[in-house]
């Protein structure tokens, strides 16, 4: 993409405490290390530039998927876009796993960012996050 801008999104993962065990995911892990990589790969090539960043001063708790879903914020300033939940993005996951639900909420906030509704709007995904949705 020489010459062209790229377009800049980042990927916010809040620490978690988790209530049930069974909804831990490990976003330390070398698998999603490897995810995190391959995006980042995949979204440059497409005029995006995806940085991965932490924040362990805000702790969500994990006590379902939902809530999962909701550590993960997602932020793309070009489009108006500011630390929505992948939960908020995509709304119901379809199949549980967490590395497909935040791919498929990057990909709509940045080739279809029109149809992610508007941080306003009441959304029943999220439970503890602090989007305002």
């Amino acid at each position: 993409m020489a010459g062209k801008r790229l377009k800049e999104m980042t990927i916010l993962i809040l620490a978690q405490e988790h209530i049930r065990k069974d909804w831990y995911f490990d976003f330390n892990g070398g698998e999603f290390l490897d995810f995190c990589g391959k995006l980042t790969r995949d979204m440059k090539k497409l005029g995006v530039a995806l940085n991965i960043v932490r924040n362990s001063d805000s702790t969500i708790k994990i006590a379902s998927y939902a809530d999962l879903l909701n550590c993960v914020k997602i932020s793309s300033p070009d489009d108006g876009h500011a630390n929505q939940c992948v939960g908020h993005i995509i709304g119901k996951s379809e199949h549980l796993d967490i590395m497909e639900d935040i791919g498929t909420a990057v990909r709509r906030v940045a080739f279809a960012p029109e149809t992610v509704a508007p941080s306003s709007e009441f959304r029943k995904v999220c439970h503890n996050c602090g989007c305002g949705c």
